[in-house]
This record gives structure tokens, C-alpha cells and sequence, in this order.
């Protein structure tokens, strides 16, 4: 028995990390629009608003499709879930990549969407079948920090490439890759331990599998659980704020704002993005080593309300560089307090059903998400007569509203001391 759990410990990093090469992925895509604002401008002609609905229709398509992910990872599985999305990603991106005119790039990008929608739901119920509940946090900050190097990739690599390669092309070859991933996502992940003939990992007796008829009392159940709204709506500011504008708002702000070149500004909206992967780590594992939830989410709350208060009020919306960096980082730190609620909504719901459960935290997300960049390109529109600052601190101030929301929010979410607290979550009912 104890060579058959160490076999399953030593496979479990194959398919974590398959799956965490696909989360680079759905970083990359996240961010690149703010990259390649200005080409894309210039090759289609559109208004600001019209880019921030172009850099949304990634989440416009990760919004809808996140219940029936959910749903599918229950039922068919995270192996040929995230298997066929990586292969449609692929094909989005390559007929982004040759879009020939901003119909097919809006096409192409909500293609993307739909299939990378898939991959992390399917993370963390990979991460729910071959890693016990005292991991559980750890490995959702360790799979954020990978999924990051993706957003990277989408910064100053990707200014890089498309002036080596153009942006059509170099979204053409990202197409490429994703049907190499895809392939080896359906070779070499396995849904849990057992498909694999080894003893269950996970500190709760194994789940079965999830059927058709059980699908509408899961979600049931996951809408009525006490953790799920204020932290969906939370994680819906922090993520919408941190995305909006490390994925479509901060290159152009640095460059109108600071005169920086577009290599320049994205180097420094890495800064956020390193930020977020230090913090995805560091957050997980301080709270699973505390054995609590609550108190570190509403810490990393309050600080991710004051570094968007500094970026919004220091230097009248132009904060000087050498306080600018550093609160950068704070900010891609704490926004990454999201894990904690992520692992409370897991907790707060029967093992049987986490799938279905971190689906609609999902779908919340991504709702504030897909809502913020083209809210904030129409108010850049409106406040157009005034300084690129004016328009650009009007903007900015819904990120800092939402911050402030969040931190309220935090005080909502119920302590789970980092282990599952449903009533009979082992006998596989779902939670009344």
C-alpha cells in the first residue's frame, strides 16, 4: 500500500503539472491583448470601448461556459475536459491570428475562450482528487505562480515576438503549441489515483463518480452554501481589477500617461504580474500553515485596498515611479488572496460536487472580469476632452471601488479552519 501512495504521489506532478502548462496558456491569452492594443488599432480602426469589448470577449465566453465546465469535469472528467478545450483554444487563436477583419478577431478570441474555460475548473479538481485538503491552498498558489509565467509571456516576450514576427503570426504559432498541449493533456492526465490503480491520496475516503441526475441538486447545493456569494463576489472585484489592468488598461496607461514605449510600460505591469505569482504561493501556504482562512483574507484584503489607493491618489493620479513599482507589486500580491476563497467554496461543499461548486465561484469571477476592461475603455471615452491622467485615474477608480467592496466582503466569509465542513460530505449527499 505505502509503494502504491508513493507511486500516486510521484505521477500526481506529471498531471499537475500537463495541467499547469495549460494555465500558462489561459494566462497568456488573459493578457495579450494590452500588448498589442496598438496593432490591433491600427489594423481594425477601433475606438477604445471597442478594445475593451475586443479584450473581453475571452471572458464573455469564460463567463458562460463555466457551470457546464463544471458539470463536465464532474461527469466526464478533467482529462477529456480540458483536452478537447486546449485543442479549440488552439483553433481560436490561429483565426485570431489571421482575423481579416474585427468580426473574425472577435470570433476568434471568444473561440479562445470557450476551450481555455476548461482548464481551471479542471485544475482544482485534479488538484481535489490527488492532493490531500492540507495541500489544497498551498497548490492553488504554486498552480497561479506557473499560470502567471504565462502572463509574462504575454508582456514584454510577446512585445518582443510581435515586432520580430508580427502579432498575427506569433498568435498563429501560440495556436500551434495548443495542439501539441492538447494531445499531451489527453495522453498523460488521469482524473484521480485510482484510474491508475493506485490508493487514493486525499485525506477523505474517494468520491464517486458524479452522474446526469445529480447535476441539478449539486448546483443546487453550491448556490445555498454560506462561503459562496461574498466570496464569488470578491474574488469577482480582486480578479477583475488585477486582470483588467495587467490584461487590457495598464500598458496603455503607461504609455499615455508616463510617454513610455510599449516594451517599456509592459515591463512594468510585470511587475504586478510577479506580484501575483509570489503571492499565490506565499498566501496559500501562510494559510495553510495557520489552519485558518478568514484572518489572512482579510489582511491581504485591506492591503490590496490601499495599493490601488496610492496608484489612484498619489501624485494626483500620476504616482512618481519609485513608489509606483513597489505598490505594484503589493497589489499583484494581494490580489492573489483570491486563493483563500477558493479554497473556502471547496470546503463549504461536498468533495462529490467540486467541480460544480468552484464553477459558479467561477462564474462570478469572471463576470467582474469580463464586466471592468470595457467599463473602464468607456469611461476613458467619456472623460476623452480631458488628460490622458483624468481619463485614466476615472478608470482606474472603479478598480479602487472594487478593492474597497472586497475588504467588506472579507468580514462575510466564513472560517473553515482548512478542512471540509459539510455535514456528511463523506456519504456523498449534497449539501442542504
Amino acid at each position: 500500500m505505502e509503494w502504491f501512495r508513493a507511486s500516486a504521489r510521484r505521477y500526481r506532478w506529471v498531471v499537475w503539472s500537463i495541467m499547469a502548462l495549460a494555465y500558462m496558456v489561459v494566462f497568456f491569452h488573459r493578457l495579450a491583448p494590452g500588448v498589442v492594443r496598438d496593432d490591433l488599432t491600427a489594423v481594425f480602426g477601433i475606438s477604445g470601448a471597442a478594445f475593451g469589448n475586443l479584450a473581453s470577449m475571452y471572458f464573455y465566453a469564460y463567463l458562460i461556459m463555466q457551470i457546464p465546465v463544471g458539470m463536465l469535469a464532474d461527469t466526464l472528467g478533467a482529462r477529456k475536459t480540458s483536452s478537447v478545450g486546449i485543442l479549440l483554444s488552439g483553433a481560436g487563436s490561429i483565426m485570431f491570428g489571421f482575423a481579416p477583419s474585427i468580426g473574425w478577431a472577435y470570433a476568434g478570441r471568444f473561440i479562445v475562450g470557450i476551450g481555455v474555460s476548461t482548464v481551471f475548473v479542471c485544475i482544482l479538481k485534479i488538484l481535489s482528487e490527488w492532493y490531500s485538503e492540507k495541500e489544497f491552498a498551498t497548490m492553488s498558489g504554486v498552480t497561479t505562480l506557473v499560470g502567471n509565467f504565462g502572463g509574462l509571456v504575454a508582456q514584454t516576450p510577446l512585445a518582443l515576438m510581435v515586432g520580430l514576427f508580427t502579432w498575427r503570426m506569433t498568435f498563429a504559432a501560440i495556436g500551434g503549441l495548443s495542439f501539441l498541449l492538447a494531445a499531451a493533456c489527453f495522453v498523460l492526465i488521469r482524473n484521480r489515483p485510482t484510474d491508475m490503480g493506485f490508493a487514493s491520496i486525499s485525506a477523505v475516503d474517494p468520491v464517486s463518480e458524479t452522474s446526469c441526475g445529480d447535476l441539478l441538486p449539486a448546483l443546487k447545493a453550491a448556490l445555498s452554501s454560506r462561503a459562496m456569494w461574498p466570496a464569488t463576489i470578491l474574488v469577482a472585484f480582486f480578479s477583475g481589477g488585477q486582470i483588467a489592468f495587467t490584461g487590457a488598461w495598464g500598458v496603455p496607461w503607461l504609455t499615455d500617461v508616463y510617454g513610455m514605449t510599449r516594451r517599456e510600460a509592459s515591463g512594468l505591469v510585470s511587475i504586478a504580474i510577479f506580484g501575483a505569482m509570489a503571492g499565490g504561493v506565499i498566501i496559500g501556504k501562510i494559510s495553510d500553515m495557520l489552519g485558518a482562512r478568514r484572518l489572512p483574507l482579510i489582511l491581504m484584503s485591506m492591503v490590496n485596498a490601499l495599493a490601488w489607493g496610492v496608484m489612484i491618489f498619489a501624485g494626483s493620479g500620476r504616482p512618481p515611479l519609485g513608489l509606483l513599482k513597489p505598490v505594484l507589486f503589493v497589489m499583484g500580491v494581494a490580489s492573489m488572496a483570491i486563493v483563500l476563497c477558493i479554497a473556502v467554496v471547496k470546503e463549504t461543499n461536498n468533495p462529490r460536487y467540486t467541480g460544480v461548486a468552484l464553477s459558479v465561484l467561477n462564474t462570478g469571477t469572471f463576470i467582474g472580469i469580463a464586466a471592468l476592461p470595457p467599463a473602464m475603455g468607456a469611461i476613458i471615452d467619456l472623460l476623452s476632452p480631458y488628460s490622458p491622467v483624468v481619463q485614466y485615474r476615472g478608470a482606474l477608480l472603479l478598480c479602487f471601488g472594487g478593492a474597497v467592496a472586497g475588504l467588506i466582503l472579507a468580514f462575510m466569509v466564513p472560517e473553515t479552519n482548512c478542512r471540509n465542513v459539510v455535514a456528511g460530505a463523506k456519504a456523498g449527499t449534497p449539501l442542504q
